[in-house]
């Protein structure tokens, strides 16, 4: 197995607890579940015996020990050392930080920084921003430009945009630039709502042409989320008339987690010029079966349109894990390749760099 994998850039992320956690609040963040199944173990899962293969050595512990015993030994050393320790074992060169779902004060982009001794940037969520907005915004027809000043502050030093439309309106948007009439109707159907909630397709709309007239990358929420999303509106094919309109602007589209869609996103990759695509998330939720889901994506997606994620939120553990198993994986691929006559071991590592850290480079603009 090829050892040369080099510093990922995790270009979609999340901040992680700072407190200690018992065992039924750990087991909570091991799925995507509103709560863990009755009399059933989230170790149990493939990405329950991850943890426990691969995130047990990094807190001095042999591997595949019980589920006990891991907890045992994560509360002797207390959460702050926890998250030290794998943070800085994810081996990251830099992190995306999605700052817009913080319900349990996670630990700040720069915190994430510090301990995974990489460079930290921040991902502007774009419904958490409108509805900041819309809650001290007079009226609809102020709602517009107020949203448009507001997301160029926030994103003065932000490497990108995230919309999660897929939550809460589906995939299913049209192409289109909406009009300002339709803007400010469906703005005050928003400033009605007593807590704001961007729900409406116009909005997200809205907001994701804003974004690209700023020529930020802008992340989409596809496929596989909690219980609050609705997979059937989550494939990344009904995006089609967005992008197509997007690819004239030359805006970067990046399609975060894609599972069970991976294989769609693979495509859009291919035929749309500006459409990137990972496997975040989805990636440790499959534990040992990372490298099938992996060789998937990349059998339409180009190479050099795949990036690297975690989606890590919550336990740090989700940073090394994540990463850990996305490295095994692409080094199973490239030297199956080589192996195989399909491309050389020069290929090989040019590639690895391509999708560990390079494609995120250049389509964020990030320093090397």
């Amino acid at each position: 197995m090829r050892d040369d994998i080099p510093l990922l850039v995790d270009h979609h992320c999340h901040g992680v607890v700072r407190r200690d956690l018992d065992r039924a609040s750990f087991e909570a963040l091991l799925t995507e579940a509103d709560a863990p199944p009755p009399g059933a173990s989230l170790f149990d899962t493939r990405v329950g015996l991850a943890v426990r293969r691969w995130c047990a050595p990094v807190l001095d512990l042999p591997p595949r020990v019980t589920p006990d015993e891991y907890l045992a030994r994560r509360a002797e050393l207390g959460f702050a050392e926890v998250n030290r320790r794998f943070l800085a074992s994810a081996g990251l060169a830099a992190l995306c930080v999605d700052t817009g779902f913080n319900p349990d004060a996670l630990l700040a982009p720069d915190e994430l920084g510090a301990l995974a001794n990489a460079r930290a940037h921040e991902i502007v969520r774009l419904e958490s921003l409108a509805e900041q907005v819309a809650a001290t915004t007079a009226s609809a027809d102020a709602f517009p430009d107020a949203f448009r000043e507001a997301l160029a502050d926030r994103t003065r030093n932000a490497v990108g945009v995230k919309s999660i439309a897929a939550y809460r309106a589906g995939l299913a948007l049209q192409g289109e630039r909406p009009t300002d009439r339709e803007v400010t109707a469906a703005a005050a159907g928003l400033l009605r709502q007593s807590r704001p909630r961007v729900d409406d397709p116009v909005l997200h709309r809205f907001l994701i042409w804003c974004a690209s007239d700023l020529r930020l990358p802008i992340q989409f929420h596809v496929g596989y989320g909690d219980a609050d999303a609705d997979l059937r509106r989550g494939d990344p094919l009904l995006l089609t008339d967005l992008l197509r309109e997007l690819t004239t602007t030359g805006t970067p589209v990046l399609l975060l987690h894609n599972y069970p869609f991976h294989r769609s996103a693979g495509y859009l990759a291919q035929v749309f010029p500006n459409v990137y695509a990972d496997v975040g998330l989805a990636l440790h939720g499959v534990g040992d079966r990372a490298p099938v889901l992996l060789d998937e994506l990349l059998e339409l997606a180009p190479f050099g349109k795949v990036l690297y994620s975690s989606d890590a939120y919550g336990l740090a553990e989700f940073y090394h894990l994540a990463a850990v198993l996305f490295r095994r994986a692409l080094a199973q691929i490239m030297d199956a390749g080589v192996t195989e006559g399909s491309w050389t071991p020069s290929d090989a590592s040019r590639l690895t760099e391509l999708i560990a850290a390079g494609n995120a480079r250049r389509v964020y603009g990030l320093p090397g």
